[in-house]
């Protein structure tokens, strides 16, 4: 065995790579060049572990600088206190045997909303009965609309507010035209009745102005009067609007019906949800329009060409016409859950809404809205009172839209109706 190729306890040595001087110098390089970088890793470690507290640091002064801020506690703090004292927390923190009690407490208002829906039925039949009072009344003013019958002198008296200064302006009057009146007295023309009753009511209020179109107003100047009428006791709740008009050049109906049905039962899925009747669906009437009267539809030309021989036609074909005739061809309610596009749903919570105005404001108090006296009533009527002002009698219609709309739609929210003015 050749010397240096066993160590002192005759162990062979590792042989360097390389063998000889160069080969040891390579293995000491190596050795310098790990420690440098193993040195240079510990300066990277240790700036990081620096950074890290630097970074911490800051981080603590700003929070503490965001904590001495009152708003912002202010604002923490009320959140804290919304989060934790929410009904619902509240509730699944009690013991079982109280929520079994509330569970009662439920069923109790479950019963109630079913008594209340019990009261309501029952004020729809006082309703019915006070309406056959009106009526005689309402006759009464369909006469003097159409001439039918003149008021008496004792019927014809009414003491204006400003009626001294009426007076006054009158007497002055007099004086300066005495002469004219006279000359012009045998000519003047002595209107039947009071010219364009309802017709003027359609004008004077925004609601339904907003639904007559030109070609319209001269078919509302034949209307003579508007009726109320409510199911029949053991029938299902509704009530219809009856429009009667004069013979006319337009349609041979002598009057035009809308029916809204109604229903006062809280809802199975959502019992607590019951506030009142609520109008659920309504039905129109077919009118009988005199040949090309018909203001619901217009006539439009269309050309069209041949695909095969290139040859062009004009056809005429009639589509839909904007017209408050309209209001006796409602979009019917779905009851197989289908829904209804956003436009049907907003034609339909008005439709309703008109409906129950003219049952609840026009139909009472026509004279009224003909001067323009409820109109500067309803202006001057400030929001929140309605709860005050209202009796059960003129308000415990719910207008909401039906439930099937909601369903049909996953939606709890109710489309907002206008409430009464």
């Amino acid at each position: 065995m050749k010397p240096g190729l066993l160590s002192r306890r005759g162990v062979p040595e590792r042989q360097p790579i390389g063998g000889g001087l160069l080969g040891g110098g390579a293995a000491r390089a190596d050795t310098s060049t790990q420690m440098a970088d193993n040195s240079k890793t510990e300066d990277a470690a240790s700036d990081s572990v620096e950074a890290a507290k630097n970074t911490s640091d800051k981080k603590e002064k700003l929070a503490d600088q965001v904590m001495q801020n009152p708003q912002v506690l202010a604002a923490l703090q009320e959140r804290l206190d919304n989060t934790s004292h929410t009904p619902s927390s509240y509730i699944e923190t009690l013991p079982k045997a109280v929520k079994r009690r509330i569970d009662a407490l439920k069923q109790l208002q479950v019963q109630c909303a079913h008594i209340e829906a019990k009261f309501y039925e029952e004020v729809h039949d006082l309703e019915r009965k006070y309406a056959a009072l009106y009526e005689p009344l309402f006759d009464k003013r369909r006469e003097f609309i159409t001439g039918e019958a003149e008021p008496t002198d004792a019927e014809s008296e009414w003491h204006s507010e400003n009626e001294e200064e009426e007076k006054l302006a009158g007497d002055l009057k007099n004086k300066v035209v005495i002469e004219e009146r006279e000359a012009a007295a045998t000519e003047e023309a002595n209107p039947k009745g009071i010219p364009d009753f309802w017709y003027t009511i359609f004008r004077n209020v925004d609601m339904l102005s907003e639904l007559v179109q030109e070609y319209d107003e001269p078919i509302l100047k034949h209307l003579q009067d508007i009726k109320v009428k409510f199911s029949e006791p053991g029938q299902p709740m509704s009530f219809s609007l009856e429009f009667h008009f004069g013979p006319n050049d337009y349609f041979t109906n002598s009057f035009l019906t809308k029916t809204y049905k109604m229903k006062s039962e809280p809802d199975k899925t959502d019992p607590f949800s019951f506030e009142g009747p609520e109008i659920v669906d309504c039905e129109g009437c077919s009118i009988d329009w005199k040949k090309g009267k018909n203001v619901t539809v217009k006539t439009i030309k269309k050309k069209q060409k041949h695909k095969g021989r290139g040859t062009v036609r004009t056809i005429t074909k009639q589509v839909p016409n904007d017209s408050f005739f309209n209001f006796f061809s409602p979009i019917k309610v779905s009851g197989d859950g289908e829904s209804l596009d956003e436009d049907s749903e907003f034609t339909l919570a008005t439709d309703f809404e008109i409906g129950h105005f003219f049952r609840e404001r026009i139909v009472p108090r026509a004279v009224l809205y003909f001067t323009g006296e409820a109109i500067e009533d309803d202006d001057n009527f400030e929001e929140g009172e309605e709860g005050e002002e209202e009796s059960v009698y003129h308000s415990y219609i719910s207008r909401k839209m039906p439930a099937s709309l909601l369903n049909a739609n996953n939606s709890n929210k109710e489309i907002p109706l206008q409430s009464d003015i």
